[in-house]
């Protein structure tokens, strides 16, 4: 352990001191009193480190004898997954101060859980990124059963910390598999022992198996899916805002990290199994949407859904296979941090509303902000122009060019299918019945956000943000 290695982890260690240090101050000073501005000041930090980040490039350097490894692939994932916990702090102030739910642990904790997410992605090691894991989701499980006095948002938490333990245990057991067979818990180590003959030991496949049903729990993958729906309802929407986004990036690029670094050698070993959980999240998300009324939940399918998108890249095998799913993760946030300001937002006399049936004829009394939501509604369903098309055509090319082209007209079919209940938002905001109406929203915050991203979704098809060659370097130095 050299100064060096402490260079390395320099952003990680920079955030977990300054969760610390408000940690300190939020305790010793009036606790609550502070939270706006521990909010606002974590958000900035998430912000100024992601830029630090994403200028810092250079390199691959590894830390504490490879167990830490800082590359282009690295840097891609923690500059998504920090400025998308930004954008869900910031957007969450108004509603949880409103509530009595804005305490100074919620952003405290998005910036631990955000720590163990950046050593998930840069993990080189099985015990690192465990540690990484269960960091960002112990700091989960308390967020989202936040809302004490609701008994859905403690079932929530209950849920996710049960079965989150669950999928931790199916990971460790996967875990010590794999040591066992390989003799190390190092990614080199283990990619040697997998490549040394000409099939892989039993044990380690049972290993990746395990390892692989661990990391789709996280990731919401089907079958593993079952905590998503009753804790994306449950929990505060901020909070539901934030496990749509930034812990899907983490989990899916450690789970790249994982196939590539560690078991590259056996591509079609593994290509079949996450084949498998593209095609279950694909249909599945699809088909149980369609009877959601509450849209919480049915974000919850959405992103089951989107998950299977972006596995189906993963599924693709190669550098360009990486590179389909990290642009497709970051153009998700994008639509997801723009749909969650819009829920952040419906209100009827002051209390928040998620029965997407209060969305009649929404368009009359805001259509600005109807527009945006239709763009984002036809973003997710893949619908040419807009940038979400482009997503989906990048993961279907992975596949086809890696020989799946079954796997690319299933995931047709079901992005087809899962069009239904896009649509069905757009039908009710512009030919649903005469009701009462939502309220009008007033938070600037959350209106920037919204038109924002929407506006990413049409002009970002110019140079899809310019995320297109960064991603390519990314994937060329995982897939080496």
């Amino acid at each position: 352990m050299t100064s060096a290695d402490f260079s390395v982890i320099l952003p990680e260690i920079t955030l977990a001191l300054l969760a610390m240090l408000g940690l300190i101050v939020a305790v010793y000073t009036g606790k609550d009193r502070l939270a706006p501005v521990i909010l606002w000041a974590t958000a900035a930090v998430l912000v100024l480190l992601a830029g630090w980040i994403g200028l810092s490039g250079g390199e691959t350097r590894t830390a504490f004898g490879g167990m830490f490894v800082d590359d282009a692939f690295a840097r891609f994932a923690k500059v998504t997954l920090l400025l998308a916990a930004a954008a869900v702090l910031l957007m969450s102030e108004e509603y949880m101060a409103r509530r009595d739910l804005l305490r100074f642990e919620y952003p405290l904790l998005v910036a631990l859980a955000s720590v163990g997410m950046m050593v998930m992605v840069s993990a080189g090691d099985l015990i690192a990124m465990y540690m990484g894991l269960e960091l960002q989701s112990l700091a989960l499980y308390v967020v989202a059963s936040l809302r004490r006095e609701s008994p859905k948002s403690t079932e929530a938490g209950l849920k996710y910390f049960v079965l989150g333990s669950l999928s931790s245990g199916l990971l460790l057991y996967g875990a010590s598999l794999t040591y066992g067979f390989a003799g190390t818990t190092e990614f080199e180590g283990i990619v040697r022992a997998v490549s040394a003959g000409d099939n892989i030991p039993l044990g380690l496949l049972f290993g990746l198996v395990f390892v692989s049903a661990g990391v789709a729990f996280k990731v919401s993958a089907a079958p593993f899916h079952m905590w998503t729906p009753d804790v994306y309802e449950g929990s505060p929407t901020p909070v539901t805002a934030f496990f749509a986004t930034a812990p899907k990036v983490a989990a899916m690029a450690m789970f790249a990290r994982i196939l590539h670094d560690a078991f590259g050698g056996v591509v079609g070993d593994w290509q079949q199994i996450v084949a498998l959980l593209a095609v279950a999240s694909m249909f599945l998300g699809a088909i149980a949407a369609i009877g959601q009324t509450n849209i919480k939940r049915l974000m919850a399918y959405s992103s089951i859904n989107h998950m299977g998108f972006a596995l189906m890249g993963l599924a693709g095998g190669g550098a360009f296979g990486v590179q389909a799913m990290l642009v497709y993760m970051a153009i998700y946030v994008v639509m997801n941090v723009g749909t969650f300001a819009f829920i952040l937002s419906m209100e009827k006399d002051g209390q928040p509303v998620t029965d997407i049936k209060a969305l009649n004829m929404y368009s009359r009394t805001e259509p600005l902000k109807a527009l945006a939501v239709m763009v984002l509604m036809f973003s997710m369903a893949g619908v040419p122009p807009l940038v979400g098309f482009f997503g989906k055509f990048y993961v279907l090319r992975a596949a086809v060019d890696a020989g799946l082209g079954w796997l690319a007209v299933l995931g047709v079919i079901a992005s087809v299918i899962a069009a239904f209940y896009y649509l069905r938002i757009i039908f009710y905001m512009y030919f649903g019945e005469e009701g009462d109406g939502l309220d009008r929203s007033s938070s600037p915050v959350l209106w920037g956000m919204l038109m924002v991203s929407a506006a990413m979704m049409v002009f970002g098809v110019v140079n899809l943000f310019g995320i297109e060659g960064p991603a390519a370097a990314a994937a060329a130095t995982l897939v080496d």
